[in-house]
């Protein structure tokens, strides 16, 4: 089935997650290949099987090669501890699962493959070859857009899981969307992710060579004092081939005094670990 067909498929089935990102009316209707609101406003379905609600030009540092090593990496099992984790709070059954900032869209495949497909699981960003990469693998329940994280397109009280993987935050909107008994969960890195390439990149520079998020997490536990928090740590075996990637896929080496590695440095990192904290907060 064409990507297009599979995405007319989802919405007729969830139309009534969505609204309308002019007027914030719910879109009613999905006519041929679009979906309308009451006020007649209409966006595309594109031939990918995505809708674009943004209207305004965006400017994003995810470009083809960065996103392709994202893919892989997480192909190979990166974040699978963290996915089992998140399965772990989430109730069987049907759920409205959103991912916040989904970049290529991997990790909800891979948590929607351990709930056995049974959610209606959207994935949206600003970075438009991210959600197009995203419907390279779909599901009959899955979709994909490009969204505005301060202007979400979903209707009140709609959305039973806002996944937050290493996104910003817009808690303003979570709290609008969220149905009740619905769970935010947020995952933040601790102080050891990706240890080990950051001892190579920035050697004892504490500024760089660990990550301190106490500020997030305590923004968070602000805003919902009575949210769980669960540390997750594991190792991850790297074969050679990934080691690229895994340079390619995170911003690190961007940093201020990065040390430029060679070849043999990059190859030399045989794991890595991953370290974070889950924030879950149930309304």
């Amino acid at each position: 089935m064409k990507k297009i067909e599979i995405a007319k498929k989802f919405l007729k089935q969830n139309i009534d997650l969505f609204r309308c990102p002019v007027c914030k009316k719910a879109f009613i209707n999905q006519v041929d290949n679009s979906i309308v609101c009451p006020n007649n406003h209409s966006l595309d379905i594109s031939k990918k099987g995505t809708i674009q609600f943004i209207n305004h030009k965006v400017n994003t540092e995810y470009d083809g090669d960065m996103l392709e090593s994202r893919r892989r990496i997480m192909q190979a099992g990166f974040f699978d501890g963290i996915l089992h984790k998140i399965n772990e709070l989430i109730d069987a059954g049907h759920k409205n699962i959103v991912d916040i900032g989904s970049g290529e869209g991997t990790p909800l495949k891979r948590l929607e493959d351990l709930r056995k497909n049974v959610d209606s699981a959207i994935g949206f960003d600003i970075s438009k070859p991210g959600v197009n990469l995203s419907t390279s693998e779909l599901s009959d329940q899955m979709f994909f857009c490009v969204a505005d994280l301060a202007n979400l397109p979903f209707n009140d009280q709609s959305i039973d899981i806002i996944m937050d993987l290493f996104s910003p935050s817009a808690y303003k909107e979570f709290n609008r969307i969220i149905a009740p008994n619905g769970h935010l969960i947020k995952i933040v890195p601790n102080s050891h992710y990706l240890y080990e390439l950051r001892q190579k990149l920035y050697g004892n520079d504490s500024e760089n060579s660990s990550y301190d998020n106490q500020k997030v997490v305590d923004l968070f536990m602000e805003h919902y004092p009575n949210a769980k928090k669960y540390d997750v740590k594991y190792t991850v075996e790297l074969p050679k081939e990934l080691t690229h990637d895994l340079m390619i896929m995170t911003p690190l080496h961007w940093g201020h005094n990065a040390k430029d590695l060679t070849q043999a440095e990059v190859e030399s990192l045989t794991s890595i670990t991953v370290d974070v904290s889950i924030l879950d907060n149930q309304f």
